[in-house]
């Protein structure tokens, strides 16, 4: 590439002819590819944050993983939870009880997850005991009969802390008179609110001796609750810890195949979302097409006496090239600047907007938050840029081609 081709191509973009109407049509087209590039980014900044927010509040409130027996429970769990405490990278194991149930308090009754506890163990450990509303899980004393609801659960019942439910086992007991519930009377000693609606109307927490009375599970226990220094490591490490307790084998879960619905769908729709948002930058890199064939047919002239004082074709193409290229630099940097930018700041534009409008946009009964979270990934940042550049180039392409294709004769013809 010679010098007077970068020389050319700027200066026509900086063009006054005709009333600087082509320099027009240039900006414009920067400034249409710069909105469709800094929206890409804030979409997909939005889809990236709420991911985020729902996987630390789902690591908030729930194990990292669970070793359960293949048999449907652990009969020696202390000796388990010992050599799994001994693993590298496991911070915490605390046994669990959790069976489903039935809680009923005066005319309301709620089917629900109850999950027997040790009070001591669960405090230190990764859980719902960092997010009690009323109460403690210090008030869960063997043989008390507390029990801690979550607060969507205790608005349902219509119940509050002091009062009691009953709760109703699934497994009956035969008498003479027939198969009888097997049910319960708790004290409601505590109340959580994680912030996640599936648990805060669908768990309450009891004492682990508690519970194995009412479902009937003898010494064992449904499994270990395991806490790992690095969630995101917990489906390897869990499944290491397995085989590395031997025996007649282990059933294996962790957070991320209980909640694979949630981030399946997000990635889906983030997906989705960047094809459908991508075709407005592709809107905006194509208008350089219109804005170079203008550039093109207004300066026949000069493409004629560039072509007479020697520039052969492949000199013409780049000359427009150059031109092409540069929209496209300036829109997809300006777009990626400003979509940084307003994510970064998106939390606070939305809270002004809301104070503005007197209205909320995220109900937390349905999206798990009432804010709208937005986080920068560098890679999407790169993804976003390249496509669009790649899109402006391909639409030089065009444009250049013909003004390199320009006869001067023909050009030259009615001067």
């Amino acid at each position: 590439m010679s010098a007077y081709e970068w020389l050319i191509g700027t200066r026509y973009l900086r063009s006054t002819h005709r009333r600087g109407f082509v320099s027009f049509v240039a900006l414009m087209s920067v400034c249409g590819l710069t909105l469709g590039v800094a929206t890409l980014l804030v979409v997909l900044s939005v889809m990236n944050g709420f991911e985020r927010e729902l996987r630390s509040r789902i690591l908030a409130v729930t194990s990292h993983a669970t070793i359960m027996g293949l048999s449907g429970t652990l009969e020696d769990w202390r000796t388990v939870q010992q050599r799994v405490r001994r693993f590298p990278g496991v911070t915490s194991a605390v046994p669990y009880i959790e069976s489903q149930a039935m809680l009923a308090h005066g005319h309301h009754m709620v089917g629900a997850s109850v999950r027997g506890v040790l009070p001591a163990e669960e405090q230190a450990a990764t859980g719902l005991a960092q997010h009690l509303r009323e109460g403690s899980l210090r008030d869960l004393a063997p043989g008390g009969y507390g029990i801690v609801l979550g607060s969507a659960l205790a608005h349902e019942l219509d119940v509050g802390r002091g009062g009691t439910v009953v709760v109703i086992a699934p497994e009956g007991t035969a008498t003479p008179t027939g198969v009888v519930p097997r049910m319960r009377r708790f004290q409601v000693v505590g109340i959580f609110e994680s912030g996640m609606y599936e648990f805060d109307r669908g768990l309450a927490l009891v004492e682990l001796g508690d519970a194995a009375r009412l479902f009937r599970t003898g010494s064992g226990v449904t499994g270990l609750r395991l806490a790992f220094a690095n969630p995101l490591r917990a489906p390897a490490l869990v499944r290491q810890v397995a085989l590395s307790l031997g025996g007649p084998g282990y059933y294996v879960n962790d957070w991320t195949q209980d909640h694979a619905n949630f981030f399946r769908s997000i990635e889906i729709t983030k997906s989705m979302m960047f094809i459908i948002l991508l075709m407005i930058v592709a809107v905006a890199a194509f208008n350089i097409v219109a804005t170079l064939v203008m550039i093109v047919k207004e300066k026949q002239t000069d493409i004629a006496i560039l072509r007479t004082l020697g520039a052969g074709p492949r000199n013409v193409l780049l000359t427009f090239a150059i031109q092409g290229v540069l929209i496209g630099l300036a829109g997809t940097a300006a777009g990626a600047a400003i979509g940084t930018l307003l994510s970064d700041h998106l939390q606070q534009l939305v809270a002004g907007l809301e104070r503005l409008l007197g209205t909320q946009f995220l109900d937390a009964r349905v999206y798990y938050m009432s804010d709208l979270p937005a986080f920068v990934e560098l890679g999407d940042v790169g993804r976003v840029c390249v496509v669009a550049f790649l899109l402006c180039a391909l639409a030089t392409v065009y444009p250049a081609w013909r003004a390199g294709r320009t006869a001067p004769a023909e050009a030259l013809r009615h001067e």
